[in-house]
């Protein structure tokens, strides 16, 4: 089985520790990105997985190469062009003080691929599962074309195609509507990862016959938003949503639902204190649950649980990358959450 995801790297430039912007001098340059994210998690698990996007042919994009090689991940079909990296800057927030993003991606390489730049024939060769998220079509009229052929030819091949809608409001910017494009990529999707806003912003669905108004958000209404996306996307075969409730900047709560068109699907909550770094989050999850559908074939829950634990692992790891074992991930799902020493 093989993997392979599309999207946009970045490089990412932190501030130590919880400095603010205007406090540092220095900035701990890693890289990341959705979809890049995911093909790391995968490539952590032991599933082969290949990642493509669109370079500059310059040293900042060959060290981003390197390291994604580091980890283990195939780069084989990424192509090159353009001018420059995207980047983003971090802010890690601290209690009441949230994290902040600054991006730094207009007229990155990516946002300039145009459709027949990448040869989905030959990157599809041997595989079996594509993951893309809403947030490289968010980033051009090019990446969503790009995005939206490789959908198509992946539907043509029998491929798996998951997708986290990813909705993020400031990214679409070239004069089109999350809602305008959206729908024909979702179309041609099998997993659906997103929550109630992204569902509503993305999809223009809404829970039906329950009040979320309260801040508690029921199972019935991610019940109702998975059967409407079923209803309006009739290939899709299932909708996970992720469940974070944010009780400071340092401690979250975080769970997930998965709707396979008969049964509600839940995880067990955890309690996630004194976090080391939440950007990647929900990469992280989705990594989980890819691997957790490839390895469980047939038992949701167990998946689901593996996408949980694994995510709520990956909050303690510094960086976009979730660096954990599946051993790891499959003591927490055993209830050792101890942190002891392994000796």
């Amino acid at each position: 089985m093989r993997v392979v995801t599309f999207g946009e790297i970045m490089l990412r430039l932190a501030t130590p520790g919880y400095l603010r912007f205007n406090q540092t001098d220095s900035l701990t340059a890693t890289f990341g990105g959705g979809e890049a994210n995911v093909a790391v998690s995968l490539a952590n698990f032991g599933i082969p997985v290949g990642f493509v996007t669109r370079l500059p042919k310059n040293d900042i994009a060959q060290s981003c190469v390197m390291d994604l090689r580091k980890y283990g991940v195939g780069v084989d079909q990424i192509v090159y062009g353009g001018d420059r990296l995207g980047i983003y800057f971090l802010e890690t927030g601290a209690v009441s003080r949230g994290s902040k993003v600054v991006y730094d991606r207009a007229h990155s390489a990516i946002s300039e691929i145009k459709s027949g730049m990448i040869d989905w024939d030959k990157v599809f060769e041997g595989v079996n599962w594509f993951h893309w998220t809403g947030i490289t079509p968010a980033i051009s009229q090019g990446a969503a074309d790009v995005c939206l052929e490789a959908i198509q030819k992946a539907n043509e091949k029998g491929i798996t195609v998951s997708c986290d809608l990813n909705y993020r409001k400031n990214l679409w910017n070239y004069g089109k509507k999350a809602g305008e494009v959206m729908p024909a990529l979702v179309a041609g999707t099998d997993v659906i990862l997103g929550n109630e806003e992204d569902a509503e912003k993305v999809l223009g669905i809404k829970p039906e016959g329950v009040d979320v108004t309260g801040g508690h958000v029921e199972a019935a209404a991610y019940e109702s938003v998975s059967k409407q996306i079923m209803a309006k996307f009739p290939r899709c075969k299932k909708v996970i949503t992720t469940l974070r409730g944010s009780i400071n900047a340092n401690h979250n709560s975080w769970s997930g639902v998965l709707w396979d068109g008969k049964t509600l699907f839940e995880a067990p909550t955890y309690q996630i204190t004194d976090i080391v770094d939440r950007v990647g989050g929900g990469d992280s999850f989705m990594g989980g649950l890819i691997y957790g559908l490839l390895t469980y074939t047939g038992d949701d829950q167990k998946a689901l649980n593996f996408a949980v634990a694994a995510s709520c692992l990956k909050h303690t790891i510094y960086g976009d990358y979730n660096q954990v074992t599946v051993d790891e991930v499959e003591k927490l799902m055993g209830g050792d959450a101890s942190g002891r020493v392994a000796r």
